[in-house]
């Protein structure tokens, strides 16, 4: 190993150990990540999550994660998403299973989604975004379990976010481009 990444790795593994979330050179966290749909709020979350992992092992699209000290210490075993690798389906299981309410009990419906499920938001860069480069693509709109709700799409599928997008996901998994011209600005951020 060299040098340089051995301290790196040293460094890394401190500031997990010390409760810090593990930056980058840029300064952001290295994990974009997602709380499952229904979580509370991020401190609220914390508090009553107790690592149980019933959410993950109830999840059928296995999305669900657990954090290791990558995210620091008070992060250790809590659940997380990562849209881009799996995303959430919306299937509401894991607030059915969460013994704590750290992750809240919602019915599959639309209203009862859109009032409880604040993952984050998504948003488009158009300046990548294939519908805006005048071809026509709309693989975000076909996937995303609210159509006309929470994404709409335009002139050749031009993808337009609404304000009750509630982060899910499925849109940044399903684009085709690298890097992903939708992308979901965590809630917890």
């Amino acid at each position: 190993m060299e040098r340089r990444t051995f301290v790196a790795t040293l460094a890394a593994m401190a500031a997990g150990l010390a409760g810090m979330p593990v930056r980058s050179s840029t300064g952001e966290t290295e994990i974009r990540y997602l709380r499952p749909p229904g979580a509370l709020d991020e401190e609220d979350f914390l508090g009553r999550c107790i690592h149980c992992g019933q959410c993950g092992e109830t999840c059928p699209n296995r999305c669900i994660r657990y954090f290791g000290l990558e995210n620091g210490a008070a992060s250790l075993d809590t659940p997380y998403i990562v849209p881009r690798d799996k995303a959430c389906i919306l299937c509401m299981k894991c607030g059915e299973v969460c013994p704590t309410g750290a992750i809240k009990p919602l019915q599959r419906e639309l209203e009862t989604i859109l009032d409880g499920v604040k993952m984050g938001h998504a948003w488009v860069d158009e300046s990548i975004c294939l519908s805006y480069q005048g071809k026509t693509c709309g693989v975000c709109y076909r996937a995303c379990p609210l159509q006309d709700v929470a994404i709409t799409v335009g002139r050749l599928e031009q993808p337009h976010v609404t304000d009750k997008c509630v982060g899910c996901g499925l849109c940044e998994r399903s684009c085709i481009q690298m890097p992903q011209a939708i992308r979901i600005a965590p809630s917890h951020a």
